[in-house]
């Protein structure tokens, strides 16, 4: 998979960009962890969304935010990290101007951050939240929230409670034009430890494979 490094707000970002033959091909970008706790594009989950969305005929790009691997920068709070999501999104843009579709995945403090972006850029016509922290950040910004998305999570998540998970969700829930689906795994913990991983990716691989044939946004 070819190595990338593109322009960022602070310098260079590295990534793994993985093109689709078909000039139409749908977009993804899929955004890692937090940087402080070890975060990288090549965390389990990201790497596993990132073949996925590749496996249904997408062109996608994951890449570590400022200050990790090879990306230049340090840590920003959150505030940087969403500019480096919009630049990924950028280059990913240039590289494919016929794409009709474009989405955004996230793990984690990743979800946190591609549900901003969400609200940044009305060509996003998808999302798939992954664990999303709603007990460490506050996602009161998606009022309204601009497209349908799937929120995925582990019963068992210490990390970011199900209670949480789902008290966002049914916030979403009340907006109208836009569908929120919310997927639990049962047993699951924060990461997808196997066997949850497999059940976690056939869950995000069944609703995009859905939303294409739906053309819906």
């Amino acid at each position: 998979m070819p190595e990338v490094i593109f322009p960022g707000p602070e310098g260079r970002l590295e990534g793994r960009y993985h093109p689709q033959k078909d000039r139409d091909a749908p977009i993804a970008i899929v955004l890692h962890p937090h940087p402080q706790f070890g975060g990288t594009m090549r965390n389990k989950v990201v790497y596993n969304l990132h073949y996925a969305f590749y496996n249904m005929g997408f062109t996608v790009l994951r890449f570590n935010f400022r200050g990790v691997g090879r990306s230049q920068g340090e840590y920003d709070q959150g505030v940087g990290e969403l500019s480096d999501a919009a630049s990924a999104l950028d280059y990913l843009q240039s590289m494919n101007q016929n794409s009709k579709h474009c989405w955004v995945a996230g793990f984690s403090f990743g979800a946190w951050i591609g549900m901003q972006l969400l609200m940044r850029r009305p060509e996003i016509t998808g999302f798939v939240s992954v664990s999303p922290p709603a007990n460490m950040y506050d996602f009161s910004f998606l009022a309204p929230c601009p497209s349908s998305g799937l929120i995925i999570n582990g019963s068992a998540d210490r990390v970011a409670p199900p209670a949480d998970t789902r008290a966002l969700v049914n916030k979403l829930h009340e907006q109208k034009g836009i569908t929120i689906t919310h997927e639990e795994i049962e047993g699951s913990g924060h990461f997808f430890e196997e066997p949850h991983m497999d059940t976690m990716i056939d869950s995000v691989t069944g609703y995009v494979k859905r939303r294409l044939t739906e053309n819906s946004r």
